[in-house]
């Protein structure tokens, strides 16, 4: 398991590349200071490891050196939904002293992008992500790396995620659309600046882009003429313009 680690990724349709794209230039201007940054969510299954897999794969291809650490040891999905078969030592191991950093360090076959498993469960998640180690660990990344993406897991479930955004520069929640109530998401935002942590902002994810609904309408208004066109829409514009 070296090189050939997430080949099986499915490539991002163009909304949301350029999706993507904004996240990462949003968060480079949040300054040169923001290097460790955690993503959460209110509950499980609001896509978290997909926006943290995504944006690190954004900041690589834009020339930065990323790692992801899965940071979720209650119930990790990143190794499986992305099919890289069993790993040997992740996080966990490491917390434990079971396995050294670089044992734990996952080299992949996206350029300037690297990966920690979170590696076997664990009856004590809290106390591993508290101890002083997991702090050292980080301190250790944010030397080699430009950018350090902490996916944790749902802050509205357990406290993970406030635990490891103590330590981090800067913390981004992400919401599902028409799933998250008002309240829930503001517990949840008061609960993640008792870590002191930067909040960055909130990541409004699975938006129904369709032409019915208000995005899909101002999309297809703003985006869809610079983007959308086909070829054949393009020459047909070309030529009223030149009948015009």
């Amino acid at each position: 398991m070296e090189h050939n680690i997430f080949s099986t990724r499915e490539e991002l349709d163009f909304r949301t590349n350029e999706s993507y794209k904004t996240l990462r230039t949003n968060i480079q201007f949040c300054g040169d200071d923001i290097k460790v940054i955690s993503l959460t969510s209110c509950m499980p299954s609001e896509g978290k490891t997909s926006v943290s897999f995504n944006l690190a794969v954004s900041f690589a291809e834009a020339g930065k050196k990323v790692i992801l650490i899965d940071a979720d040891l209650r119930r990790s999905v990143l190794a499986g939904r992305y099919r890289v078969g069993e790993v040997q030592g992740g996080l966990t191991h490491y917390l434990i002293g079971e396995k050294k950093l670089d044992e734990v360090v996952k080299d992949t076959d996206i350029n300037n992008m690297d990966v920690i498993f979170a590696g076997a469960t664990c009856p004590n998640p809290a106390e591993l992500l508290n101890h002083q180690r997991f702090e050292d660990m980080i301190n250790i990344l944010k030397e080699i790396y430009d950018y350090v993406i902490i996916d944790t897991p749902p802050l509205g479930s357990v406290i993970d995620g406030a635990i490891i955004s103590r330590i981090c520069d800067g913390a981004v929640l992400v919401l599902e659309a028409n799933l998250i109530s008002y309240r829930f998401a503001h517990d949840v935002k008061e609960q993640l600046k008792k870590s002191n942590c930067k909040i960055l902002g909130a990541i409004l994810n699975k938006v129904p882009i369709d032409k019915q609904g208000y995005y899909g309408r101002y999309y297809g208004k703003h985006y869809g003429k610079y983007y959308g066109a086909s070829e054949e829409e393009k020459d047909q514009k070309k030529l009223k313009k030149s009948q015009a």
